[in-house]
Formats: structure tokens, sequence, C-alpha cells
């Protein structure tokens, strides 16, 4: 037998203690020794609410899973290729992590999207952390400075002035957007509007991981009485 959800409205079997859709607690009306009932010493435990998170097992679990993912994702990664997948995977993770310590091991969608955005947060700054360390390893310690220059004159010299004069901007914005780029502030702000984009990505990923993660959860560990 099936009964409705007071928030969500969705169908939910007789013996379900949440809400399969939204984790709302459901209420169960159980008579002293009624076969199949809930004995009524269970209603005199703690029913935790699926829709809140419990911070701090939340931050440990992100953090854990953050720090790794943020440096596979940071700019100069071998696998940054790849980096908005790890990041993704990773709030998933994180939240399979945490229901590991969560009884009933149970949540929304909404607060598995909130886990994956503090994972999100947390491997975007590491991810970015990383890049700019790098970036002045290889310049100031490796003394590699030339070599980023020459590469950087070559892709705006390929790529940007090639692109604007194929798609027939003239000669004198070219020369001038060429140079901005061409130069210390064009370059600093160039390289810190892809980290930029590179962290905007990485939480947007790391959002939609803890809402997939949470919908994965809620099917695999579907409370029962």
């Amino acid at each position: 037998m099936e009964t409705t959800c007071t928030r969500c409205h969705q169908a939910v079997e007789a013996d379900n203690l949440y809400c399969p859709t939204c984790g709302l607690p459901q209420l169960l009306y159980a008579a002293e020794n009624v076969p199949g009932q809930v004995p009524p010493e269970h209603f005199d435990e703690p029913i935790r609410d699926a829709s809140t998170v419990d911070w701090k097992r939340a931050c440990r679990s992100a953090l854990s899973l953050a720090v790794p993912t943020g440096l596979l994702c940071s700019l100069f990664s071998p696998v940054s290729i790849f980096g908005l997948l790890w990041m993704a995977v990773a709030a998933a993770w994180a939240v399979a992590l945490y229901l590991r310590s969560q009884r009933p091991a149970w949540i929304t969608i909404g607060a598995g999207a909130r886990i994956g955005l503090v994972t999100g947060l947390l491997g975007g700054w590491m991810a970015a952390a990383a890049s700019g360390v790098t970036l002045f390893v290889m310049r100031f310690v490796l003394h590699e400075g030339k070599t980023i220059d020459d590469t950087w004159q070559t892709m705006i010299a390929d790529q940007v002035a090639g692109q604007w004069t194929a798609a027939g901007v003239d000669a004198q914005t070219i020369a001038l957007y060429k140079g901005w780029l061409l130069s210390p502030e064009g370059r600093a702000g160039s390289m810190l509007t892809a980290v930029l984009l590179l962290v905007t990505g990485l939480i947007f990923f790391a959002v939609g991981g803890g809402a997939i993660g949470a919908r994965l959860q809620a099917r695999t560990r579907r409370p029962q009485v």
C-alpha cells in the first residue's frame, strides 16, 4: 500500500520511514503487538531531518577529497583536461563518505548539492592556489620565464591575431588588442581570467555532482522499517 508525502505529494511505500523523493520523515502509527508494525520503542529514537547537513562531518568529508582533486584540476596538471569530471566525481564521493557516518544514511538532493558546493569551493581554491604556485615556481625558481613568454607571444600571434584577421577585424584594433595581451598587465589579466573560469566551472560541476550523488544514494539506501 502506498501513501502520499505531505511535502512533495509523491507516492511513498507504506513501510518507508522517509520519502524517496524529498526525504521528509513519514509518520507511522502502530498498534502494540501487531505483526509487521513499528515497535513502540522506535518512536523514542531521534529522527534526523534528511534536508539538514551536519557541517562538521560534511566539511571533513569534502576537505579530504577537495584537496587532491584541486591539485588534479590545476591549470598545469597533466590530467587537468578531465578537471570538471574529477570535481563532479569528488563531490558525489564526498556525499557518500558523509552518509557513512549518518543514521539513517539518507539526505535530500538539495542537501547533497550543498555538500557539493562546499567541495567545489574548497577544490576550486586549491586548484587556483596550485596554479599560481606552479606558475611562480616555473618563472622564478626554474627560470622558465622566457619560455613562457615566447609561448604566450606565439599563441597570441597565431591564434588571436589570426582569428581576428579572418573575422574581418581592422588591423588597428587587432594591434591594440594584441599589444595589451602581450603587456605584463594583459598576461596577468588573461591568467587571472582563466583561473576564475576554472574555479567557476569546478564549483558548478561540484554542485551537480553532489546532487547526483545524493540521488544515487537515495536509490541504494532507501530506509526501511
